[in-house]
């Protein structure tokens, strides 16, 4: 897979992280290792959060149309104010 070179300017706070994150007394040996980890993470998390919605609405997809109930947006302000 070709590599593309991509230039990201960070200052302050961000900057002083990074710099925490690498080298000697980091977990990581230069800037592009710790961005491709967190890139990685962020990928591994929105997969799992999919899955875990998928899980969420399958029964409700599965459902027969029978079983719901019609409200109205008024219904739903009305039963989340707790009255």
């Amino acid at each position: 897979m070709p590599t593309e070179n991509i230039s990201v300017n960070l200052q302050g706070d961000l900057h002083s992280h990074l710099q925490q994150q690498i080298g000697e007394n980091g977990l990581y040996e230069n800037a592009s290792e710790y961005i491709r980890s967190l890139i990685r993470k962020d990928l591994k998390n929105q997969t799992e959060s999919w899955q875990w919605l998928s899980q969420e609405l399958e029964a409700g997809l599965r459902a027969d149309e029978s079983d719901f109930v019609p409200v109205s947006a008024q219904d739903v302000i009305h039963r989340n104010q707790g009255n």
